[in-house]
């Protein structure tokens, strides 16, 4: 039976903007959240095999050993601890196309918030927690810490960013990996607009390297919808020409074509075993956060949850 979850008519991002201080905006939105209760949900790897002990009602059945009923005839689960000192990497970009928003928060403000949120989660379980801020090149990197105040570090390092054009995904994600000495849970909070094969590549590096690696793909409600009425000029944001145009002239044309480029990536990240999340920036960051949250819980218990 899933959880219940909480109710989310709160903390939208205009509230979390009035809010100022990220570290008083990750409190707000996740003190309320129900995380964490039995295995948390920014874990996946980073399990290990500790003993058995006899089947009792209300086991997973799941954890049986199947080998050990085998040579016994007993049920005896296995059960498992977390591994100590588990880090988690957050990697927030920041060029220009993050800058867009339809409405009082961009897509970068959005992602401040959500990455505060999530490095605030990682603390409360008293694990690590770090960051890499790129646009064209790796801009910072903060490697996992357990204090609370590296929420500060956080704030002050996306606070001091001056968003540039990108090149390739690819090339920031294979230096960021280059740079993180131990396996990580790796959280890329992007706009990912580049090349969808650029993108797997990224990706790839850093599975190869045993990271977990989940995508949230963050995106402006006008990006999805393309809602425009009239006529609009379209300024390119990373050195493109701009646009003047009737939207409702190519509306079909994008949104097919945006479909398709969606379809794509999705599938790229399945393929790469990556786990794939659409932000949409226009919802409460609770509402969101919960359900990310949710989904992760429901994947980590169910029949197909991987131990290593």
């Amino acid at each position: 039976m899933s959880e219940h979850l909480p109710d989310t008519n709160y903390l939208d991002p205009k509230v979390l903007q009035s809010l100022g201080d990220l570290e008083l905006v990750a409190r707000e939105v996740v003190e309320g959240l129900r995380v964490g209760s039995h295995r948390s949900p920014l874990r996946g790897f980073s399990t290990e095999f500790a003993h058995h002990r006899q089947y009792s009602p209300g086991d997973e059945i799941r954890d049986i050993d199947w080998r050990v009923f085998g040579r016994t005839d007993r049920y005896y689960t296995k059960l498992y601890e977390a591994e100590t000192n588990f880090d988690c990497t957050i990697l927030v970009d920041a060029s220009a196309s993050m800058n867009y928003g339809s409405g009082k928060v961009s897509k970068l403000e959005y992602a401040k918030f959500l990455a505060a949120s999530l490095a605030y989660v990682v603390l409360k379980q008293r694990d690590s927690v770090g960051l890499s801020v790129f646009d064209s090149e790796v801009r910072e990197y903060l490697p996992p810490r357990s204090a609370m105040g590296v929420i500060l570090e956080i704030d002050r390092l996306l606070r001091d960013v001056k968003p540039t054009p990108k090149t390739s995904i690819a090339k920031q994600l294979h230096d960021i990996a280059l740079m993180m000495k131990r396996r990580s849970f790796v959280i890329l909070i992007s706009d990912l607009f580049s090349d969808v094969d650029d993108i797997r590549a990224g990706l790839d590096h850093l599975r190869h390297d045993g990271h977990n690696v989940v995508v949230l793909h963050t995106l402006d409600p006008y990006e999805i919808n393309f809602p425009f009425k009239g006529t609009w000029q379209f300024d390119g944001m990373e050195g493109e020409e701009p646009l003047t145009t009737q939207p409702e002239r190519i509306r079909d044309d994008y949104l097919a074509s945006f479909g398709e480029y969606m379809e794509a990536l999705k599938a790229g990240c399945v393929a790469s075993h990556v786990d794939y999340t659409t932000v949409d920036t226009s919802r409460p960051l609770d509402g969101l956060l919960s359900e990310f949250f949710h989904l992760r819980q429901s994947t980590l218990n169910g029949p197909s949850a991987a131990r290593p």
